[in-house]
């Protein structure tokens, strides 16, 4: 359970607390205070009135109305990497954030991370990341360190964002067209200890400020597994879809009694109303084996998903069995034209005609007139209990491209059936956050707009969301980089990017077992260079002084012995870079399951 503290003191209060605790707190540790308690800078104005925040000192500051728009409006709690956050409860022109510096903020409860919001800031203009070590101070007295970066909210990356807006407001009244952003960041802490209070970095200098906005524990999840999931692989056209309900189908890998379901807007500028949201399991097509569930969100029908948030139903009792489809319904009330997808579901979803109205609790499939073939707004289904997750991490060979549709025959399906048929490990659920075309290093879809191309943001960019941030997750499969080698990336980019992969999630506790590039000569731009750099990056693989815990040597499973460079002709999909059916199952069936235990 987390306790965040969050005061309420009117801003006048705050702004007179702020002249006498901001400088003793960086040196009492033995007085945390509410973050809200501290703030002494104002980043947000109305854009009527700009002169009242001063961000970046220079004058600049985020649009109040370019927030509201984004569904970031004052005190929200927003879900951001699967942390709750929230967006400061004041006003435009009010203190809205804390310049880091050495202050000890009241951050407590049990977790695998900390999460923060935050952006960095240069009076001289967009810069680069603002970078600071700060301390996590947990009950038992025991510390550990922590190194914070913030991108400049100007200048940063859109893949990595929070949310971003369409303008910034300047003293002089005016508005510069370009995009603020706001990151959530997240910092480890120890397994199994309460964490007491955080202190934040010292202040960098004179060239930057690194600012906080929240803060929160992300809470570990240990009595829930992960069942199922897909990574938001772009933000594209949709319908446009009005007073519609979508049936999304799912294949479960874990079973359990009771059940949550994961909604998010993730890339969005704007936000989506989710009028109501049901389960079911599916007997066949849109037609549900009984009554769908109705879903709740804090108790109500519905959630407003903000720009780039995220919404976890509240559990509710609900038996899903393992191996199984469900029938996910969600009524969007309004008018939607964009969404994030899932582009290559494999699997064939249902949408009812426009203006249909609320069809969630629909037992018989007749008003789902319409098919799907990507999966918007969904990304995740949770069971209670069970022994946690492994994430298959990787692009479209994880993604099970080229696979027969609606037969969920990808290689972790088959290894999910494997760890369901054996009593020698843990009956993990296997999530797959493969997405077609992704690479380890640069970012197919940029991170923000409306793009045909879901081929989505880089490794390093999603793992947070995609990895860290999943449910119950105790390791991770990482098979990616075929898609950068045949791109321009050189074997020693994708070995860099693989151990940072690495580091990052062995610092937050996972297990990471990495996997060797499948071969694929034959295909339209597998070229003799291109198989030399994969060998390079399945080198590393093979004897990575550490880097990973553990191999799968899908590539020793699915060549041809007697043409390595090529695949084996009755794995091969017939396309020569991605296996068929015959193909993902033997890359299934080889993972020794022990490898996956940490």
């Amino acid at each position: 359970m987390i306790t965040v503290t969050l005061a309420a003191a009117p801003a006048a209060a705050v702004a007179q607390d702020r002249t006498t605790t901001t400088a003793t707190t960086a040196t009492d540790p033995t007085e945390p205070l509410p973050l809200e308690r501290l703030f002494d800078n104002r980043a947000v104005s109305d854009d009527a009135h700009p002169g009242d925040a001063d961000f970046d000192g220079a004058g600049n500051s985020l649009s109040s109305q370019d927030l509201r728009a984004a569904g970031w409006e004052p005190g929200r709690l927003l879900g951001l990497d699967s942390a709750a956050l929230r967006w400061p409860h004041t006003g435009p022109g009010e203190p809205d954030n804390v310049r880091a510096d050495g202050q000890q903020v009241r951050v407590s409860g049990s977790g695998n991370a900390v999460s923060l919001l935050v952006a960095g800031t240069s009076s001289g203009g967009p810069g680069g990341d603002v970078t600071g070590s700060g301390t996590v101070h947990y009950s038992d007295g025991s510390t550990s360190g922590y190194t914070l970066s913030a991108p400049d909210w100007r200048g940063g990356p859109l893949a990595t964002k929070a949310v971003a807006l369409p303008h910034v407001n300047t003293r002089s009244g005016g508005q510069l067209g370009e995009k603020a952003k706001l990151y959530a960041v997240t910092v480890p802490v120890r397994e199994g200890r309460s964490v007491r209070s955080v202190t934040l970095p010292r202040d960098p200098g004179p060239d930057g400020d690194l600012h906080v906005f929240a803060a929160s524990v992300r809470r570990a999840e240990s009595s829930w597994t992960g069942s199922w999931t897909t990574s938001s692989a772009g933000y594209t056209a949709v319908g446009p879809w009005v007073d519609q309900t979508l049936r999304l189908v799912v294949h479960t890998s874990a079973g359990g009694s009771h059940t949550r379901v994961k909604l998010a807007n993730t890339f969005a500028s704007g936000p989506v109303q989710i009028g109501h949201a049901s389960v079911v399991v599916q007997r066949e097509g849109a037609t549900g084996r009984g009554k769908p569930v109705p879903l709740h969100f804090g108790g109500r029908d519905g959630v407003l998903l903000p720009a780039g948030g995220h919404a976890v139903s509240d559990p509710v009792g609900f038996q899903v069995p393992p191996d199984s489809n469900l029938l996910v319904s969600i009524h969007l009330p309004g008018r939607v034209e964009t969404a994030p997808v899932h582009s290559e579901a494999r699997q064939h979803s249902y949408v009812s005609a426009s203006g249909s109205g609320d069809r969630t609790g629909d037992t018989e499939g007749a008003a789902f007139t319409g098919s799907l073939e990507v999966w918007p707004f969904l990304t995740g289904v949770d069971v209670q209990g069970g022994p946690g997750s492994v994430v298959a991490f990787g692009d479209s060979i994880t993604d099970g491209v080229r696979s027969t549709p609606d037969a969920n025959l990808r290689w972790p399906d088959v290894l999910a059936r494997r760890l369901r048929a054996q009593q020698e490990v843990p009956r993990y659920g296997v999530l797959n956050q493969g997405i077609s075309a992704n690479r380890v290093v640069s970012d197919r879809y940029p991170g923000d707009g409306v793009s045909d191309d879901a081929g989505g943001v880089s490794a390093l960019h999603r793992l947070e969301r995609d990895v860290l941030g999943q449910t119950n997750a105790h390791t991770v499969v990482v098979f990616e980089g075929i898609n950068d080698v045949r791109w321009g990336s050189t074997p020693e980019e994708v070995i860099a990017g693989l151990k940072e992969v690495a580091r990052r999630a062995h610092e937050r506790g996972l297990r990471v077992v990495g996997a060797t590039l499948t071969p694929c000569e034959g295909y339209q731009d597998c070229f003799p260079e291109v198989d030399a750099k994969r060998n390079a990056v399945n080198a590393f693989v093979r004897d990575s002084k550490g880097a990973f815990d553990a191999v799968l040597d899908f590539d020793a499973v699915v060549r041809d012995p007697a043409r390595p460079q090529r695949m084996l002709p009755a794995y091969d999909s017939g396309d020569h870079l991605h296996p068929g059916d015959t193909g993902y199952k033997a890359m299934g069936e080889s993972v020794e399951l022990s490898k996956l235990v940490p």
